[in-house]
């Protein structure tokens, strides 16, 4: 049996972080769900660095990343994950309240897998995080081994 992979969710907002954590917790994934509250975070533990140097290693499921983010924005940890050979194969979710064509484009640039605008219903928001979930977790079939 392959071992899971924990969600990576990047997001600085409490009140986001708690919707999408009961969102996902509801969805009864045995995935960790890590919570990452800025773009340094977010680097430092898909590269096994700083605070998270002895995680063990691996690639999450997916990386659920939230635009606007202190010290390092969201298109930056895009950028510079898909940049690298080792880690370019994480799917990574755009998953922002910014609806900016810019956005969209230069996420998509950078190599996005998915870019999702965070629905402002409460229960749009609740299925729409249910629905990656299952997605990235259980669904979508990751290259073998950590390319």
């Amino acid at each position: 049996m392959a071992t899971l992979r924990p969600i990576l969710l990047v997001e600085d907002n409490p009140a986001d972080v708690e919707l999408t954590l009961a969102a996902l917790n509801k969805t009864k994934l045995a995935n960790e769900i890590v919570v990452a509250r800025d773009g340094v975070e977010a680097l430092d533990f898909i590269f096994a660095e700083g605070a998270f140097a002895e995680r063990g290693g691996g690639h999450p499921a997916v990386v659920l990343l939230d635009l606007k983010l202190p010290k390092v924005d969201g298109l930056e940890v895009l950028e510079r994950v898909k940049r690298h050979p080792k880690y370019r194969a994480i799917p990574i979710v755009m998953l922002t309240s910014s609806r900016e064509e810019s956005d969209i484009v230069r996420s998509y640039q950078f190599g996005v897998n998915s870019f999702v605008v965070k629905p402002v219903e409460f229960n749009q928001f609740f299925q729409a995080i249910r629905d990656l979930g299952v997605f990235w977790a259980v669904l979508n079939e990751p290259p073998p081994g950590d390319l």
